[in-house]
């Protein structure tokens, strides 16, 4: 059989997949890691941070090394370390003297798979013929979304039907897809690079504000998403009263799958909308979802914000990948590994914030003397709180965006 471009499209559909596994299967497990192992809201959120932190050291290695190795040998490797890091998700833990050693141990090696993943699979798309790269791009990202989906359903069937019991072999099942996608990765067609001594080099890259711009941009994006991403099942059990398995179904898994039908919409139809105005749209929406989910007087209203917020986060993490890359043809892998950087920067920060604030704020006697008058659970209160500091980034988000439109005009006129 001769494999085509579109089966390179598939691999990286599948890649995607993969790296929704990575960032996803772990807050599934955070109330069976908490009563298993004695965990706080801020170690689990140090898992998120070490995940991210560790895909950041991924995507700085990559933006140096990936023209040196090739994207196919990268690509490969990618697979190879979110493979075996899933594994050692379900045995480690259980056979070292400490288990929060044996996650953090997993969830390093992983993360060094998912770092590479998020620089090497959007060039590979970017590279391949076509003429509707924003739309292109949407698509792909929203294969992640149906991943983040799949990973919430199975996995909450399973730990529902067959008993938390049996969480470690959740990884390790999931660990089949990176490891089958490694040796399709082998075979498909890939785009020769442009070469390195045509490309923009970092110090060009970072000389220039309009990217620096993009990439304070890209740092809120990958806040603004994962922030209510990691933490929404937690929130739906313990701040909202609801049970484990309708926690991950009305969170995280319709979180997926308004982020998914936004970025498939966007793929379709997106050549006909302006894609800065799109992103603004994005970003009031965002922040309007957060307050909603924080302040809304009944727990259904909260998920309805917290779902929504999905669909709200859905184009600004290709969005931005597009409206770059567009502005910047010769960014190449440089370009691409550094936007990683800094969405990575932000995924990593922005859920690390919110469960340093929800911990701290607890010890207020402001959310203590509410806790007395509302009768409402002071963790509840403290990870309200913790959600309600993570406005900040799609706020900056949107601000960033009308300042580009409005020296966008004022290019224009001159």
């Amino acid at each position: 059989m001769r494999l085509s471009y579109q089966h390179t499209r598939y691999a990286c559909y599948a890649g995607y997949i993969t790296q929704a596994i990575i960032n996803n299967l772990a807050p599934l497990l955070f109330i069976i890691f908490q009563t298993s192992y004695g965990l706080n809201f801020e170690m689990v959120g140090r898992l998120i941070l070490i995940n991210f932190g560790t895909q950041i050291l991924a995507d700085l290695i990559a933006v140096k090394f990936a023209d040196t190795f090739g994207y196919r040998a990268s690509a490969v490797a990618a697979h190879a370390f979110s493979a075996a890091g899933l594994v050692l998700l379900g045995i480690l833990p259980q056979v070292l003297a400490s288990p929060y050693m044996g996650l953090v141990i997993a969830v390093v090696v992983y993360a060094l798979g998912g770092g590479l993943l998020e620089v090497l699979v959007s060039p590979i798309v970017e590279s391949l013929p076509g003429d509707k790269k924003a739309s292109d791009m949407s698509l792909l990202h929203s294969f992640y979304c149906w991943g983040q989906m799949g990973v919430v359903l199975i996995s909450t069937l399973l730990l529902t039907f067959l008993g938390t019991d049996i969480w470690m072999w959740l990884p390790i099942g999931w660990a089949v897809l990176p490891f089958a996608n490694l040796f399709f990765f082998m075979k498909v067609p890939l785009v020769p690079p442009v070469p390195e001594e045509k490309l923009m080099t970092v110090g060009q890259l970072c000389k220039n504000k309009l990217f620096l711009l993009m990439l304070v941009v890209m740092l809120c994006a990958g806040a603004s998403e994962l922030t209510m991403s990691q933490w929404s099942s937690l929130f739906a059990e313990t701040g909202l009263g609801v049970s484990k398995t309708l926690g991950d179904l009305l969170g995280p898994c319709l979180f997926a799958a308004l982020m998914g039908t936004g970025r498939l919409l966007y793929g379709l139809y997106g050549s006909r909308l302006n894609l800065r105005n799109s992103l603004i749209f994005c970003g009031c929406l965002c922040i309007l979802c957060y307050l909603t989910t924080v302040f809304a007087p009944h727990p259904l209203l909260s998920l309805v914000g917290c779902a929504v917020c999905g669909f709200s986060v859905s184009l600004m993490w290709p969005g931005a990948f597009s409206d770059t890359a567009a502005r910047f043809p010769m960014g190449g892998t440089a370009m691409f590994g550094m936007m990683a950087v800094f969405g990575d920067l932000g995924a990593s920060l922005g859920p690390w914030m919110s469960g340093v604030v929800s911990d701290l704020s607890q010890k207020t006697n402001l959310l203590q003397q509410i806790q007395s008058s509302t009768g409402e659970e002071l963790s509840q209160l403290g990870l309200k709180t913790g959600l309600l500091a993570a406005v900040i980034f799609p706020l900056v988000l949107v601000l960033s965006m009308l300042y580009l439109k409005k020296r966008r005009k004022a290019d224009i006129k001159e």
